[in-house]
This record gives structure tokens, sequence and C-alpha cells, in this order.
């Protein structure tokens, strides 16, 4: 706005007003720092009114620590220079700092020499404040461990922290300016669709359990929360999105439910085997008396080596089940896994078709496993025969069996099939590995379930069993596949700091007894009818309890003349181990013969170092029992030597 010369009065007055009305300070001060005018926004931002202040020098409003602030200003206008938008901190009257932006300049007379300072300060306190905040959210959105991103109504992207970058794999350059649906599956097209409908109809997703796919195509497991933002007038402008990578949970989680599947089921196995050995146990002892009993030429005797080689193959099928259950493992030894492997390796290449080519990688001076040599041969067998028939028969192909030592830390011990607990250390690996069609993921999570199976016609426990040895072992496996490029298990034991024994193969050598009283001490009636027939054919003298406490009391008045004591492991009343030190402590030096259906590593281990003398299988043949009875007792009578009489 213009005006003549001689409207200068209402242009002074009109610019005044102006002054006056301003929210901001605006002073004028001399150019030593003298104030001379204090306009109402001064009072306002200092909180000092006019007549406080004029005449006093600017200083008053600087903070202890900026003393020569001042003066520095002052220079400057001095020298015709201007200070504009300096931010800096001034005190008010009632002591508090506060954040000011100032634009100070020169103020010159009609000669052009300068006479004093316009000074103009902003408070910016609450913008500083402001912008603080927006510093730290920015700050916490940036160090997030989730994915945070702002997106349109229209799915297109605006931000990108530094966790979408790691969690999707898009820079925050690649992201921006493109949509949400660069990370949909293609068998999700709909999804992002949906999501922005909840948004715009004010509605929050919340925690939804997804499937993105990753810049390098790799699908993971998120959880989302979606969120409408909302403009000042409430209206619903954009999306905030925020991802959680959920993989490992959901794999964990996984692995959890399939442990306790296989938990449950192993209870069922272990009880079904259990009681179908103490069944066998009565075929398998009474047939094999009956055996004995007739020539080889009695036409009822090969009717009689049928129901014998048929019990067998019954208790096959429960040693099976044990595995499954991981109750298997009764003959715990140091084992040589590689001359193992070697041991068996003629009768795995007899097992398996003639288009398969079985190689062997075994490595020498292994450390040795605690294992039961029965059951390690029962897994090769199954892993071999297994990855031998994933191969096209009507193509060659190899199986190639390896083993090596490994250090396992908890890193590798969380991508396993193992129990919780398993320690760290050294384990001895057995990798088994096909060049058959391989399997997708649907069918790698079925594969230790009993009885599924690909093939035409199921096969049993299979890998089922596998797993149940393993688990009994305290071992962990891995399992490597992809469609038309093989499979390999990986198998680990934990190495044993034993070495392994030297192998005998002596021939068990039975004979009649007489003068021995043994004690027969187990729940099932055609245990102890089977058992005491088996002893009293060859001259044993028996005494039968159907109960731990029936036993330990018949024990009392016997001890004496007992030789030894056959006892079942799984009782009601009084249990086999507490049983077991009744007995002892009624004569320390007797005999005892675990014998059980089942066994759990934990079970075997109670009983280490309380002189115990044998162990027996069911089901037993009437060979079995008596060997395992002489042997018992003639180390008792070694150990203890009858007394010499003196002349």
């Amino acid at each position: 706005m213009f005006f003549s010369s001689g409207d200068a009065p209402r242009a002074l007055a009109h610019l005044a007003a102006i002054v006056e009305s301003s929210e901001d300070a605006i002073i004028s001060k001399t150019v030593n720092g003298e104030i001379l005018t204090w306009n109402a926004g001064a009072e306002k931002v200092y909180g000092y009114p006019a007549d406080e202040v004029i005449g006093k020098p600017m200083t008053l409003l600087l903070p202890k620590d900026r003393p020569d602030e001042e003066n520095s200003i002052l220079e400057k206008i001095r020298a015709g220079e201007r200070v504009q938008h300096f931010e800096t901190v001034r005190r008010n009257k009632a002591g508090e700092e506060i954040d000011v932006s100032l634009t100070i300049s020169p103020i010159r007379d009609e000669s052009g020499r300068i006479v004093a300072a316009s000074h103009i300060a902003r408070d910016i306190t609450a913008q500083r404040k402001l912008l603080s905040q927006s510093r730290m959210l920015a700050a916490i959105v940036e160090s997030s461990d989730d994915a945070i991103i702002s997106k349109t109504l229209s799915s297109q992207i605006l931000t990108w922290n530094r966790a979408a970058e790691e969690l999707y794999g898009y820079t925050a350059f690649e992201a921006i300016g493109r949509t949400m649906t660069m990370l949909q599956p293609s068998d999700r097209p709909d999804e992002e669709v949906e999501i922005l409908n909840n948004i715009r109809a004010g509605r929050k997703v919340e925690h939804f359990e997804t499937v993105r796919r990753r810049k390098d195509g790799r699908l993971i497991d998120v959880s989302l929360t979606i969120s409408p933002v909302r403009d000042e007038k409430g209206v619903i402008i954009a999306a905030s999105h925020s991802a959680r990578d959920i993989t490992a949970r959901k794999q964990l989680d996984q692995q959890l439910r399939q442990t306790q599947k296989l938990e449950s089921l192993g209870v069922l196995a272990g009880g079904v085997a259990h009681d179908f050995n103490n069944l066998l146990t009565g075929i398998l002892g009474n047939t094999s008396l009956a055996l004995e009993t007739l020539s080889p030429n009695n036409p009822t005797y090969s009717l009689l080596r049928d129901v014998i080689n048929a019990s067998e193959r019954a208790a096959l099928l429960t040693r099976q089940l044990l595995a499954y259950a991981g109750k298997g493992r009764f003959v715990i030894e140091p084992l040589d896994l590689s001359e193992l492997t070697r041991e068996l390796s003629n009768l795995i290449r007899t097992s398996i078709p003639k288009n398969v080519q079985l190689r062997l990688d075994l490595r020498d001076n292994l450390p040795c496993i605690d294992a039961d040599a029965g059951q390690l041969q029962q897994l090769i067998m199954n892993l071999v025969i297994n990855g031998a028939e994933a191969i096209d028969p009507n193509a060659n192909g190899t199986v190639i069996v390896t083993t090596t030592a490994h250090t396992v830390d908890e890193h590798y011990l969380r991508g396993t099939l193992s129990e919780a607990g398993l320690p760290t250390g050294t384990y001895v690996g057995l990798e088994i590995h096909d060049s058959g069609c391989g399997m997708d993921q649907e069918t790698c999570a079925r594969i230790f379930d009993p009885f599924f199976t690909t093939k035409f016609t199921g096969r049993g426990l299979g890998l089922a069993a596998v797993q149940g040895i393993v688990r009994g072992h305290r071992g962990l496996m891995k399992v490597y596949s992809n469609p038309g490029k093989g499979t390999t298990f990986k198998v680990l034991f934990p190495a044993s700091e034993q070495r392994a024994p030297e192998r005998m193969h002596a021939t068990p050598n039975v004979s009649p007894q007489s003068n021995n009283l043994i004690l027969v001490i187990d729940d099932e009636e055609v245990i102890r009818r089977t058992a005491k027939s088996m002893l009293e054919r060859y001259g044993y003298a028996v005494v039968v309890a159907e109960n731990g406490k029936e036993g330990v009391e018949l024990f009392r008045v016997l001890a004496d003349k007992v030789s030894a004591v056959l006892l079942d492991m799984t009782m009601p009343v009084m249990s086999g181990e507490e049983t077991f030190g009744q007995l002892m402590s009624i004569r320390p030096d007797i005999a005892v013969i675990l014998s059980s259906g089942y066994n759990e590593v934990e079970t075997i281990r109670r009983f280490t170092g309380k002189r115990l003398a044998g162990f027996i299988q069911k089901p037993y043949s009437s060979a079995d029992l008596l060997e395992k009875i002489k042997r018992a007792i003639e180390s008792a009578a070694s150990a203890n030597p009858a007394p010499t009489a003196h002349a």
C-alpha cells in the first residue's frame, strides 16, 4: 500500500497498528541493545509489559549459558549486516527458556547512518517440540523390528522403514510409489483389496496372519496390523501397515504339534507293544517247550516250528512299535556306526532293487555312540530301502550312505526334528541320500505319520519307527528334499565317551540244572505259568508271585534258598524298581534278572550301578531264558564263593 506525503500521519498510524497487532515480538533497540519500543506481541512472547523493559538492555532476556550472544548480534548490526531466522533460546519473565527465531535488521536515518535495530522474535517452542516429537517418532519407526509402512487408500506405498527392507527384501527406493500388491502371493489375489475395504470403512485389521512374498520369491508368514490414518477433520486419508515375521514361530508351533502327536501315538504304541509282548511270551515259550518234546520226524514238529517263526515275526513287529514309541532300547552299548553299517551292507544290497547302486562313504575312527545294535540296524535298513524305493524302477539310481562327526550348537538344534533339552556338543552323523523323485513340502510334513505312504500299498510303520528310534536314542534328524532332486535323511546321535567292546560270538550252552530255586515275579498269569514250565523242565524249582509286594513277602521267607529272581519291570501294587530295592535290602547278593516287554531309557538308567544280574526282553524262548538264568547264577556264585571247611 502506498501513501502520498500528505497522508504520512495516517500511514504511520497504520504501520503502528500492524506492529501492535502482530503475534510476533516486534521490538526496536539502540545499537547498544537498549530497548526503545515493545509491542503487544513482545509482551506475549516474553511476558514483560512495555513499562518494565523500555530503557533496559536486551541482555535481560539472555539465558546464563549465552552471555555474549546479544553483543555478537549488535556487532553485526553495527556493521550493517542482517541477522535472519536465527534460532536460539531466550528467557521470559517467569524464568522459563523458550525457543525463538530472530530476525534483526539495522535501522538507518535519512543520511544512511545506522541509528537503531529492529528486532522481530517468533516463539517456536511448540514448533520445536512438535519437530522433536516427529523426529522421535521417526526414529522409533526406523528402529522398530517390525515393518512399518504407510500407504494410500489405493495401496500405493508412501513410507517404508528399515525393518520393511529386511522383511520384504525391497529397499525404500524400490518400494515407495509401488503398490502393496507386489507382496501378495499368486494364490491370494484379493487379500489387499479386502484389507483396504475394511480400512475405508474405518475398521482396524489386527493380528491378521497370512503369507507374503519377498523380493527373492521366498514365502514368509507374517502377522499384519493395519489401521486407518485420519486428518485433522477425522477423514480417513491413508493406512498404517505393521508387519511382523512369524515364520520361525509358525515352524516352532508346527514342530510342537507334530511332537505332541507323535508322543500321543507313542504312548499308545508302547502300551500295545507291551501287552502284545506278554501274550507272545506265552505263545513262544510254550511252543518252544512243546517243540523240545517232539522228534523232528513228528508231523506236528513243522507246525510248531511255523508257530515259532510267526511269533518271532510278531516280536519284530512289536519291536517296531517300541521303536516308534521311543521305548525299544534294551541292550545299550558303545557302537561304531561305520562298522555297524559296513557289516549290514551285504544284507542291504540283497534287499534293494538291482537298478539301485549302494555306495558307502564311511569314516573310520569315529567316536562311538551309546545305542542298541538291533534298532540301529533297523533304522539303517528302513532309510536305505525307503531311498531305494523312491528311485524309478525303470532308471538307474544311487543311494549313498555317509558317516561323519559333527559339532552341534543351539542354532543347529532348533532346525531339527528333536526333543527339547538336547545338549550341544559332538554328534555322530548318518547321512542317507537317494537320487530318487524327491518330495514336496506337504509330503515331507507327513512322512513320519504311522502307515503314511506314497507307494501303491502301505508298508507299516517305516519312517515313524525311524523317528522313534532316533527319539529313543536322544538323537536328532533333518530331512532335505525337493521334487526331482532326491532326498537326504541326516540322523545324528550324541557321541559316547566309551570305546566299542570286542564282539563275542560264543554259542549258548544250556544244560539241565538242579538244586536251584527260582522266584518268578510277574503280574501276567500266562508269563508266570510259561516261565515256570520252562524252568521246571530243566530241573529248576520255581515259586511265583503275581506282584512285587507278594514277591518281596515270599522272598523274606525263602531268601536263603532262592538262587535267582526273574522280575517284571512294570507291575501294579509295587513297581519293578521298588521291588528290586526291597529284594536287595533283604539279600544284597541275590541275582535279579529284569524282564520287560518295553523299557524306557530313563528306567534302565535307574538300575545302573545297582548290581542287576541281567536283562531279558519279552517275548523269549526257553533257551533264551535258561541261558540268562544259568549265567546269572554262575556270576553270583563266582562273586560270592561258598566258604571252605577247615579241619
